[in-house]
């Protein structure tokens, strides 16, 4: 697109009539917990008046509407450093570039940067890449010769993006066909310009560690309690790297279940298959408490529950291998997360259980809890009876 920065329908104005304008935000962190520090960003940026204690506009407004997903990236510039989790973010904002550049450092500070050399290690970085279709540059014009000397300066579009893959790919997730407003190339061509073969950056997908320690933060982002990495799918045999297949053990806490109904149903069995999983490989161990076999009895939220926290419990107490959930009801994710689940498995994809009609309750139910939580989804497709159909499932 050569229009404002989104990839999605776009919010115009603010109930108040305030134009909003659409921002491409790129984050990176190579200290600390990367992932943690993130995530913290990323909510703190919807809570303007939270970080910028002065001059908030009034109605000060940022919404997310897009993220890119998670990339592990070697340090660029200064290379004796960590390694960095990088990713990009859409918002939606009433707020002009110069008070923006202002929340964004603000929330760096709050996440905890403090002042380092020139593209050194950082607890998080936030950067304004793109705002609309905007071409600003706070500089006087005898200081514009070359990139030095930029701080408390702000230049749109940003002067580095187009040498940056760990800038360009998270953008190619979110808008390949924005047109960049002074090279006049769209963001897929900048990026396949600049991907490296020889060393591509790695696509991550942490796992949030529940439950959340005591006293419970006030913003509720979790720790990271682990992360898988694989390179990104490439549709050139010659580019594609290894990739490591991990398995799931599945455990289900029912009577009725397809493999193993009433056989790991109380929280000593599935403990014990648990960590005989474990042993032979599992990398994630997935507890469910509803089957989905054809003619399954109803079961409810009550009994679900009563189900699956008590194994879930049991597991998380005896080690750090991530657990996912298999639900399709946001009550039982949520609860599910909360007793120490990092990933929820939803075999409706979030949709319900009436295909082909979607149920918007139970979507949103589901979308709220798993952005509020901040953790991984397996989406999986159901079509008909279970007996009868194919599943297919992708990890986000």
């Amino acid at each position: 697109m050569d229009g404002p920065v989104s990839s999605s329908p776009r919010i115009t104005s603010t109930p108040g009539g305030q134009r909003l304008h659409s921002a491409a935000i790129a984050l990176g962190s190579n200290l600390g917990d990367k992932f943690y520090n993130i995530e913290l960003a990323l909510r703190l940026l919807e809570t303007p008046e939270a970080t910028l204690e002065e001059g908030v506009p009034v109605g000060a407004m940022v919404a997310v509407v897009d993220t890119s997903f998670l990339y592990e990236s070697a340090p660029m510039y200064v290379t004796d450093q960590p390694a960095f989790i990088n990713c990009a973010c859409i918002i939606e904002t009433n707020l002009t570039p110069i008070i923006l550049l202002k929340l964004l450092k603000g929330i760096e500070g709050t996440v905890g940067r403090v002042p380092s050399i020139r593209n050194g290690p950082r607890a998080v970085d936030l950067d304004i890449v793109l705002y609309d279709r905007e071409v600003l540059d706070t500089r006087s014009h005898e200081n514009r010769t070359d990139l030095e000397n930029l701080d408390g300066e702000l230049i749109i579009p940003h002067p580095r993006m187009s040498e940056r893959e760990f800038v360009l790919r998270p953008l190619d997730d979110m808008i390949p066909d924005y047109i960049h407003p002074i090279l006049a190339k769209p963001i897929h061509d900048l990026f396949t310009a600049v991907s490296q073969q020889d060393t591509p950056l790695r696509k991550v997908i942490p796992f949030p560690k529940y439950p959340l320690p005591a006293p419970t933060p006030s913003h509720r982002v979790a720790p990271t309690l682990t992360y898988w990495s694989h390179p990104p799918f490439s549709t050139d045999d010659r580019a594609q790297q290894p990739r490591r297949t991990r398995l799931m053990a599945t455990l289900n806490t029912t009577p009725d279940s397809f493999s193993d109904g009433a056989t790991h149903n109380t929280p000593a069995t599935a403990l014990a298959y648990a960590c005989a999983a474990v042993n032979s490989g599992a990398s994630i161990i997935d507890v469910g408490g509803y089957s989905t076999r054809p003619g399954a009895a109803f079961v409810s939220v009550e009994e679900e529950l009563a189900r699956v926290i008590p194994v879930i419990e049991a597991v998380r107490g005896s080690g750090d291998t991530p657990i996912s959930v298999d639900t399709f009801r946001h009550e039982v994710a949520g609860a599910a997360v909360l007793a120490g689940a990092n990933c929820i498995n939803d075999v409706y994809a979030f949709a319900g259980p009436g295909y082909p009609n979607v149920d918007l309750a139970a979507m949103d139910g589901m979308k709220r809890v798993a952005r509020d939580l901040g953790v991984p989804v397996v989406l999986m497709h159901s079509r008909g009876d279970a007996g009868k159909i194919r599943i297919t499932a992708t990890l986000f």
